[in-house]
């Protein structure tokens, strides 16, 4: 079991359940996936720049991405429907609580002047978006090999059903908001 999914069942659920006031153990919210794509604007013009995307973003997530397709045609990015632009990855179980340990403990802090994440990311709903200008801040990229630095986009689903709980939860998890 994970180090981080031990400390919120042994630690972190009661303790929420105090601090949000619910009755059952059950009201507090938890982790429900979180999903990491990667959309490029190369893949329009070389289909193969997606295969290193591809290879990147299971690296870094150990699960084995998803090409995503242009659902609209855009005439003024020479975009047509079907055409590869993009690669997703959604983590639940393991794999998520494994990601967001390494993305908390690993990735976050060898970010480019990083002072805390905003709290702007939130939904309305309790989920959080944000991110990554470069992927080269994960370990399992190696430098040498990249032909190019892309970002990414992480959202973190979670059970809660307003922004308060979904951000307590993620505070409590040891997501590094800024104060």
């Amino acid at each position: 079991m994970n180090r981080l999914k031990k400390k919120y069942n042994e630690e972190i659920a009661g303790e929420l359940q105090r601090q949000l006031g619910k009755k059952n153990i059950m009201q507090v919210p938890r982790l429900e996936k979180i999903v990491v794509s990667v959309c490029t604007s190369d893949a329009v013009t070389n289909a193969k720049v997606l295969v290193s995307v591809v290879d990147e973003v299971t690296a870094i997530t150990g699960q084995k991405a998803v090409i995503t397709k242009a659902k609209k045609a855009i005439s003024n990015f020479k975009l047509r429907a079907g055409i590869p632009l993009g690669v997703r990855v959604t983590l639940r179980k393991e794999r998520m609580w494994a990601f967001l340990d390494r993305l908390q403990s690993l990735a976050l802090p060898r970010v480019r002047d990083f002072r805390g994440l905003p709290t702007k990311g939130f939904d309305g709903r309790g989920n959080y978006n944000m991110g990554l200008k470069e992927q080269i801040v994960f370990p399992e990229i190696n430098y040498d090999r990249l032909d190019k630095v892309r970002g990414m986009n992480i959202s973190i689903c979670t059970t809660a059903r307003n922004d308060a709980d979904g951000k307590a939860l993620l505070e409590a998890l040891g997501m590094p908001f800024r104060k």
